[in-house]
């Protein structure tokens, strides 16, 4: 359903909570509608009992867009504005925080990750019951064990001290078993397809845990080249931390002779799908069209 032209007058809570039905991120929806593509809308629903999302999900699957879009149309709703949704409801709030990006301020001598630390406190030592608190990746500017510890730690703090409602996106899926002590923290992630040996996002919120953050497959969109990333997936597969072997052989392979590789086991695979005792000659013609189009052209 195309929602584009959707947009609401908003319902104002007297109580500390938040519903937004097909909400959508004013700019973003702009960008891509120029280049005749569809933005998919999503719900947010927080309130008394259900005040706080931890959201998992892959590299690109539009968990920091409808973080951003949600505090815009929070935003847009108390300046008086008309909100990009199908129907809003929310309270007023006292104080939008928000915890996005990387930046550094080495002029003052701050790294990356003091600089996310600083805006955490920031966050912890201002926001209020009647704030809106959006966290993304934090603690991803130092170690595993650390980054994990501190997210834990500010997560369960927001909650339990400061109330107020939250959108907290990770790529720690180790941090969802944070819900084995806290119910009322809802997991969230971005619904994607599989097809063949490439991801789909499909940029929907649904419940549920992300089943990775598919990094590899960003970095083969982002073009990197072939061979580093058959060696990337070798490597993620080995159960040991470092893996060394056929390290100058991988390396050394031609991107080419990859590609072929691939396209080679995907017309294989498709062939073994296929059952000829029940295809008819119109049947044939279509496969035959099918192999030209996706194998050939």
């Amino acid at each position: 359903q195309d929602n584009s032209n959707i947009t609401c007058f908003h319902i104002f809570e007297d109580s500390n909570s938040l519903e937004i039905v097909q909400g959508r991120h004013p700019v973003v929806e702009e960008s891509i509608t120029k280049n005749g593509n569809q933005f998919i809308s999503n719900d947010c629903v927080l309130k008394e009992f259900e005040r706080t999302w931890l959201m998992t999900g892959p590299n690109m699957a539009g968990k920091s867009t409808f973080l951003r879009q949600t505090a815009i149309i929070i935003l847009m709703n108390q300046i008086g504005c008309f909100v990009p949704a199908s129907s809003a409801s929310l309270s007023i709030f006292d104080k939008i925080f928000t915890r996005i990006g990387a930046s550094d301020n080495l002029a003052k001598g701050m790294s990356t990750f003091m600089m996310e630390m600083v805006e955490t406190s920031r966050i912890i030592n201002n926001a209020s019951e009647a704030s809106f608190v959006i966290l993304d990746e934090l603690g991803r500017g130092t170690s595993t064990q650390d980054g994990l510890a501190i997210a834990q730690s500010v997560l369960e703090y927001i909650f339990k001290k400061i109330n107020c409602l939250t959108l907290f996106a990770t790529h720690y899926k180790e941090l969802c078993k944070i819900t084995e002590y806290i119910s009322e923290i809802k997991l969230k992630t971005l619904e994607i397809k599989r097809w063949k040996n490439e991801i789909i996002f499909l940029y929907k919120v649904v419940d549920g845990i992300s089943e990775g953050s598919f990094g590899i497959h960003v970095a083969k969109l982002a073009g990197l080249k072939t061979n580093l990333i058959e060696r990337s997936r070798e490597i993620l597969s080995s159960p040991s931390d470092v893996n060394e072997k056929n390290f100058e052989l991988d390396l050394d392979v031609d991107d080419s002779q990859i590609e072929n590789k691939e396209k080679n086991e995907d017309i294989i695979n498709f062939i073994k799908d296929l059952n000829a005792d029940e295809i008819s000659p119109k049947d044939a013609l279509d496969i035959l069209y099918t192999l030209k189009k996706n194998f050939i052209d």
